[in-house]
């Protein structure tokens, strides 16, 4: 299977979406892209590594008549589990409203937006998706070790394509965590410092 696709991009370029570009004068470039092959249509190894690394998820689906609605998922890295080169899975523990659920339920087209802060960078991914209740072994498969959350169901996400964003406009941030380690190294490597100052001047005193 061939990781480019002409017409991939179709999944978000429409014709009135190409009509705009076309009047906006954006057109040319894409229509460029779209011959050298279109969007990526299988998860690569560095789809792949990125998806692992990511601790929380934008999961975007719409109802039956087209309303939106985007959920918030977070866990460790690894929540985000890709099981081939077209499906991620992961545990899913919501707010008990069901309405990503519901979505699916009537409507399988679903979206993935990752963003890692402290990069710089974005993925956009789309696809459709589908629930799995009731399925125990299942679940135990897919939730994290030491993950403290309750798990309700899983949601399988089969890629029909993705594109990178450039890190135009995108903050630059710090997950809490990693701030911490690294105040706490600086620190240690401080009090080092001082230890050896301390050594010197006593050794100094003492010549």
């Amino acid at each position: 299977m061939d990781k480019n696709q002409s017409g991939s991009s179709d999944v978000a370029f429409t014709a009135t979406v190409k009509a705009i570009q076309a009047r906006k004068g954006s057109r040319r470039s894409y229509a460029q892209m779209e011959e050298k092959g279109g969007w990526t249509t299988v998860i690569t190894p560095e789809l792949a590594d990125f998806t692992a690394a990511q601790t929380s998820v934008f999961l975007a689906t719409a109802n039956a008549e087209g309303q939106p609605y985007i959920q918030h998922r977070g866990g460790p890295p690894g929540f985000l589990r890709v099981l081939d080169d077209k499906t991620i899975g992961f545990v899913f523990a919501g707010n008990r409203q069901y309405i990503t659920q519901g979505n699916l339920a009537d409507n399988p087209k679903a979206y993935l937006f990752l963003i890692d802060y402290a990069h710089r960078q974005r993925i956009k991914i789309w696809g459709t998706a589908r629930v799995v209740e009731g399925d125990v072994e299942l679940m135990k498969k897919l939730m994290p070790e030491g993950y403290r959350a309750r798990p309700e169901q899983v949601i399988f996400f089969t890629v029909s394509a993705w594109s990178a964003n450039c890190p135009q406009h995108i903050p630059q941030r710090f997950d809490a965590a990693d701030v911490a380690a690294a105040l706490a190294n600086r620190d240690r490597r401080i009090a080092a410092l001082e230890a050896e100052i301390r050594s010197l001047r006593e050794n100094a005193r003492s010549a």
